[in-house]
């Protein structure tokens, strides 16, 4: 079977960082380009963590270093839950600073897509500014994407306000731009990761597998903190797993808007489930995932690498 080509837009981050780590090691995927955002931690930090990682699995994917603020809003960051390095709690080699290309993000995107003799997939897991200001200013890549999947938003309650999620927050107007893209657009939210847990005792069992095992039983002791019930919920590699096996997730296709006036909803995702308001459907959003088979597939995707 022929390996499945993407671009990886990331803003490592310790789920970021897991995800990344599986996707290295993916022997059906072909990650065409890395590009960085600034979002859990400012760009430079974020750039040099994917450079890291490459380091860590002395892999030698490009890397485009992408946008460090949002379109409108004011930056955020998540810090406080991944560390000043936005990757703390492991000894990560120096990073690959020969993969750093001299392109911006978005240049070097509209690059890999206009160079490929296939459609490439965008799996993107921070602000999506990088995505949003490819699609404007080069609409011409729309036919040579075949889809774009995301992390961020949610059909309940949000993460960094009453009804609002991190990733979109970063950037509700970038977020808007995709779901208004005319492009197939997957949204894996919130409600996803707090299903895939991982309990402690799960990582503990397997950290000693391999380098990458080591480095998420370390970096887990310093995500969100000291968890109370010694849990982690799984979001950025959702998003993954959700390219990689679609049919673990129950799905809807519906209509997502971003609320960009509200006062206290600023950076909502209004996921329109049941179709109540008669929008057109423009994004699909998975409900449930098999949590054994995520965990199954993220532990021994690890356990079995470098």
């Amino acid at each position: 079977m022929a390996k499945r080509p993407i671009i990886f837009d990331t803003d490592p981050g310790i789920d970021d960082a897991i995800a990344i780590s599986v996707a290295l090691q993916n022997p059906d995927l072909d990650i065409r380009l890395f590009t960085s955002v600034g979002g859990n931690v400012g760009i430079e930090k974020t750039t040099n963590n994917i450079l890291r990682l490459q380091a860590l699995y002395d892999t030698n994917i490009p890397v485009a270093k992408g946008t460090s603020e949002p379109l409108l809003r004011n930056v955020i960051d998540a810090a406080d839950v991944h560390g000043d390095s936005g990757m703390d709690g492991y000894d990560f080699p120096e990073p690959k600073t020969e993969l750093l290309l001299d392109e911006p993000a978005v240049l070097a995107m509209r690059r890999t897509l206009l160079e490929s003799d296939e459609k490439i997939t965008i799996l993107a897991v921070g602000p999506y500014t990088n995505v949003a200001l490819l699609l404007k200013t080069f609409p011409e890549v729309k036919e040579h994407i075949e889809e774009i999947i995301v992390m961020g938003g949610a059909f309940t309650r949000g993460n960094i306000d009453v009804m609002t999620e991190f990733n979109i927050g970063s950037d509700p107007e970038a977020a808007q731009i995709i779901f208004n893209s005319g492009l197939p657009v997957s949204m894996v939210g919130l409600e996803i990761g707090t299903q895939a847990t991982l309990y402690i005792d799960d990582v503990r069992e397997v950290k000693d597998n391999s380098i990458g095992t080591e480095a998420m039983y370390n970096m887990l002791q310093v995500y969100r903190g000291n968890t109370a019930d010694e849990q982690w919920e799984m979001y950025d590699p959702t998003a993954l797993a959700y390219l990689c096996h679609p049919e673990w997730f129950e799905t809807t296709k519906c209509n997502v808007v971003v609320d960009l006036d509200g006062k206290y909803t600023y950076g909502e995702t209004v996921v329109d489930l049941k179709g109540m308001t008669g929008r057109e459907t423009n994004v699909t959003v998975p409900t449930t995932i098999d949590r054994e088979a995520f965990k199954t597939w993220l532990l021994g995707s690890l356990s079995e690498g470098k």
